[in-house]
């Protein structure tokens, strides 16, 4: 890690990181850092949450990082989990149909409809029990400078202006990210781009509303349930010049009471949106890098618009944590390296989906109906929304089965009851072995330092009670290693497979390969004073 120049002054620095921008992604990597007991700023320019609902849905391991930071319990009564999604033309038929499974990879439901002011309200909440994190509103950065040990940002508040010094900076101020523009950061455009108009109604009683998009020529229209007490109805317009005068209450009506009726709710929020497909050229400039919408923007067909952005806070979070603690920052080029080929996959995935969707052309769209009925009917089962691993990066050198994969989570037993195995792992990296390879590591000393370095080392044992071994209860681990013929995997805090092992040998260079990656390669620059 580079060091301050003999001649240069230590400065005083807020935090080890400034977070610019407190939506969902910004409070998700300000949350992260906190719990690693790193100092964290956050800086909002709104005087105070944004009170009116953006996303609505999140898929499972969205809710698994959720559950790190301890509010999945808090948001779960709140949240609606559809069992199935599907495109349908408008006679009603199916074209397109998607299996969200109640207990998916990731240990949680596939898919969850949420208002998002009650997420971001538990959000807020975790950040501010974290006494690490500085959430700070009405702030407004006007710019940015760096140098090789730390970057001093510029703001104004309704008093005065001010400035802002930290190790690092996390651009996660949205579509119109002030930061990625000041870096003068170009963005790749798929060129994909819709003007929609999004309703939000607040129910008066539960309806029974599936999640699907209605491919009419006449009206595409998407329907979302947004948790128990909320629900979402969106429809393409030609331009958002239509916005104007469809926004009209009266109007809104018209065209969602095929769906819902007055009765039935309340309409709270109509807002226009022209989803758009972009991604930035570049997400790291020294020590600023940028998240969520600052990065990428996408289409909503799969869901992912706001899933991308956590995904991209877990994945910074704990490479910051590495860096902040001595490793080489060169580590934080991986970020693009992994997420950037990801985020692109599903917006050219949404993409597809939404072309499909919007076919305006009534004979273009008779002729998709009767390609797509046809390939559903070839299929035994809904098709899943499968995403892509990853591919290069943070990975162990020998490419084992599974490696890059999202993890799975199941239940566990370690003696005190079945649970997630998040709860007894911990949310860091963790080692998972078979019962007969954890007596190896422990004899030759290797899970005493695996276990110094931060990782926990599990094992899987036929009864509970067994010292670092767990209960397989449901065999979500044993299938996986049956099913990749592994005795050992390496898994990162973000859930992605570090690496894995196919017997005791390999697992043993895993285990050394695992702990030389964590192991401080170089000193620790001197610390920078900070105040709060």
């Amino acid at each position: 890690m580079a060091v301050l120049e003999s001649n240069q002054k230590v400065p005083t620095v807020d935090a080890d990181v400034a977070v610019v921008g407190y939506g969902p992604v910004g409070m998700v990597v300000a949350a992260l850092l906190g719990q690693r007991g790193h100092s964290v700023v956050t800086l909002e320019r709104y005087p105070g949450l944004y009170i009116l609902p953006r996303a609505c849905v999140f898929d499972d391991e969205t809710m698994r990082t959720f559950a790190t930071l301890g509010i999945a319990e808090r948001i779960l009564p709140k949240l609606k989990a559809p069992q199935r999604y599907w495109f349908q033309n408008d006679a009603g038929e199916r074209l397109m149909e998607f299996d969200l499974a109640e207990f998916g990879r990731s240990g949680w439901a596939e898919m969850y409809g949420f208002y998002q002011p009650d997420l971001e309200d538990a959000l807020d909440k975790a950040c501010r029990n974290l006494p690490e994190v500085d959430v700070r509103h009405s702030v407004r950065v006007t710019a940015l400078e760096q140098n090789s040990s730390y970057v001093t940002l510029t703001v104004t508040t309704p008093e005065a202006s001010d400035t802002v010094t930290a190790r690092y900076v996390v651009a996660c101020d949205g579509g119109n990210s002030f930061v990625r523009q000041h870096l003068g950061i170009d963005q790749d455009d798929y060129g994909f781009g819709e003007a929609w108009m999004v309703c939000d109604f607040k129910l008066h009683a539960p309806v029974d509303l599936p999640m699907m998009q209605v491919c009419d020529p006449q009206q595409p229209t998407a329907v979302v349930p947004s948790g128990h007490e909320y629900q979402r109805i969106s429809f393409m317009l030609d331009s958002e010049l239509e916005f104007e005068q469809e926004s009209q209450p009266e109007r809104v009506w018209h065209r969602a009471v095929r769906y819902l009726r007055p009765d039935d709710a309340e309409l709270i929020r109509v807002g226009t949106y022209t989803f758009r497909s972009l991604v930035a050229q570049s997400w790291r400039v020294g020590r600023i890098l940028l998240a969520g919408d600052a990065a990428h923007q996408m289409p909503p067909f799969l869901g992912q618009g706001m899933c991308s952005g956590i995904r991209d806070a877990q994945n910074v979070a704990f490479k910051l944590d590495l860096a902040l603690r001595g490793r080489d920052p060169d580590l934080l080029d991986t970020y693009q390296q992994e997420r950037d080929p990801h985020v692109r996959a599903v917006i050219e995935r949404g993409i597809e989906l939404g072309r499909e969707q919007t076919v305006r052309d009534p004979l273009i769209a008779a002729e998709r109906d009767r390609r797509l009925i046809a390939q559903r009917a070839a299929s035994e089962m809904p098709a899943k929304i499968r995403l892509p691993g990853l591919t290069d990066g943070f990975l162990a050198t020998h490419s084992g089965p599974g490696r890059g994969e999202l993890y799975v989570q199941g239940v566990v037993d370690d003696g005190t009851g079945p649970k997630r195995f998040d709860l007894i792992a911990g949310h860091g990296f963790h080692l998972l072995v078979t019962a007969t390879v954890l007596p190896e590591l422990e004899r030759g000393g290797m899970a005493a330092a695996l276990r110094a370095a931060g990782v926990a080392v599990v094992g899987l044992a036929n009864q509970p009670g067994t010292d670092g071994a767990v209960v397989d209860v449901d065999g979500i681990y044993q299938h996986w290693f049956t099913e990749h013929r592994c005795v050992a995997v390496a898994v990162r805090p973000d859930f992605y497979v570090y690496g894995s092992a196919v017997d005791a040998p390999c697992a043993r260079a895993l285990a050394d390969e695992l702990l030389n990656a964590l192991t401080v390669e170089m000193s620790m620059p001197e610390r920078l004073v900070k105040t709060r």
